[in-house]
């Protein structure tokens, strides 16, 4: 059985372009492409038998099926030969059931989608796969391209590198000066990558990694590269493999660049078309207060995504201004009659230091999904009975400065951390140290008698 995938402009330009074409953009309008499945193929086979062929896969050794992206190959790459496939055999993440920070919220089902226990520490290895693949098939084919380049804010960066020199490809990565954290930065340099620290902000980054794609030779690996969308859509496609092939009632995911939710979008309706699920979860975009572009326009009606100056964030790797795959998101978001909600400072880091009190330890973008489920359950939009996954898109061990800051009150946007826990020094007097441990355990029973009460009312 053969599958067939093509290039075609978002905008609607007339024509297909092969997915191995080192392109980006539509060459008639500028704008962003898509893949694009023939369904024909893909419906010889009933949803039942395609099922049973991603359960048999699962987080097995034949190559490269193990993988949760290359497990679903037909609907994702089948372009790629296995032999240029290059897998760090991302995704297969776990879905944990949250129960106590989910109980404490009033909600039955919160389920975290931890994407962060990936190869590189983020939900980009299950995008960055499939683009290094098919460069490597490129090359393979005596395509010219010399390097792949990208512009982050920390993850895809570490993850390009990463890719890249498994597969002995040359990375080029630009970062704004001084806004990644220190494991952020040393991925990429240990990956080898030549990495340009830039004196501008990521919007910035993007320009200038644009217009080195322009020349000859250099591969754009960032969002707006449609083949990146075609493997994170996979975590759409495992959630529901996670609940033995039933849609959860909401989805929520921090958003920045705004790949990741036309992805998961993308990843939802090929289901459906292809008649393994019958409906779509609603879905909630959660952005930083500070960088807020897609919430300001769909407060006002899903009005013109507008480009913005973004502010400081904890959240760093959405603090994006000018998301390039805003458009792919809006349509996303009203297909399945999504919504959008925002953070501040203090919000982000209270609902993520919240969630770690019950053994989560998030990092600051999924704190902002944090926050906007909170918002989400006190106004009644998600109900006690819904089922409700949030997408943890990184590990939270990359943004260690941000915790210790919480819980030491040095944070300038948080000035009354709710939730911090800070060492209690003591002599060691063994009255004195019992002495503490006795009034430690009065108040965690105290505190967690107010958390039932609440809980129950």
């Amino acid at each position: 059985m053969s599958f067939h995938a093509h290039l075609r402009c978002g905008a609607g330009c007339e024509g297909l372009l092969a997915p191995d074409e080192p392109v980006h953009l539509c060459p008639s309008c500028g704008g962003l492409l898509e893949v694009v499945h023939e369904l024909a193929p893909l419906r010889e086979r009933c949803p039942a038998e395609w099922t049973r062929l991603f359960d048999e896969r699962t987080r097995r050794t034949a190559w490269p099926y193990g993988s949760g992206v290359w497990g679903k190959k037909e609907w994702v790459a089948p372009w790629v030969a296995d032999e240029n496939v290059v897998s760090m055999v991302e995704g297969g993440t776990s879905l944990l059931w949250a129960e106590r920070y989910g109980r404490a919220l009033g909600l039955g089902e919160l389920w975290v989608k931890q994407c962060g226990n990936s190869h590189t520490g983020s939900f980009k290895d299950l995008g960055m796969t499939v683009l290094v693949s098919t460069v490597k098939q490129m090359i393979a084919d005596g395509k010219p391209v010399r390097a792949v380049a990208c512009a982050s804010t920390g993850d895809t960066s570490a993850s390009l590198a990463a890719y890249a020199a498994a597969a002995g490809i040359p990375a080029i990565v630009l970062l704004p000066r001084g806004q990644v954290t220190t494991a952020q930065l040393v991925q990429p340099l240990a990956s080898g990558a030549t990495v340009l620290a830039l004196d501008t902000d990521f919007d910035g980054c993007m320009a200038a990694v644009r217009r080195l794609a322009a020349d000859a030779g250099l591969y754009l690996a960032n969002s707006m590269n449609a083949l990146r969308l075609e493997g994170q859509k996979t975590v759409a496609i495992e959630i529901v493999q996670q609940f033995d092939w039933q849609v959860p009632d909401w989805v929520i995911l921090p958003g920045g660049n705004l790949g990741n939710v036309s992805a998961l979008g993308a990843g939802f309706e090929l289901m459906r078309e292809l008649g393994v699920t019958t409906r779509e979860p609603r879905i909630c975009v959660a952005q930083a207060a500070a960088a807020n572009p897609l919430y300001e326009a769909y407060r006002r009606g899903w009005a013109r995504v507008e480009p913005q100056v973004a502010r400081p964030t904890a959240a760093s790797a959405i603090r994006i201004g000018n998301p390039v795959s805003a458009a792919r998101a809006v349509r996303a978001l009203r297909r399945v009659d999504g919504l959008v909600e925002q953070a501040s400072e203090a919000e982000l880091a209270d609902a993520a230091a919240r969630a770690d009190r019950t053994g989560l330890y998030a990092c600051p973008h999924t704190g902002v999904a944090f926050a906007a489920l909170e918002k989400l359950v006190a106004r009644g939009v998600i109900g006690p009975r819904d089922r409700v996954v949030v997408l943890s898109t990184a590990s939270a061990l990359k943004f260690t400065e941000l915790k210790v800051g919480y819980h030491e009150g040095t944070l300038a946007d948080v000035p009354s951390p709710r939730h911090a826990n800070r060492p209690i020094e003591l002599s060691s007097d063994p009255a004195v140290i019992s002495d503490a441990v006795r009034r430690a355990l009065d108040t965690a029973a105290a505190t967690a008698a107010a958390t039932d009460a609440a809980t129950r009312r």
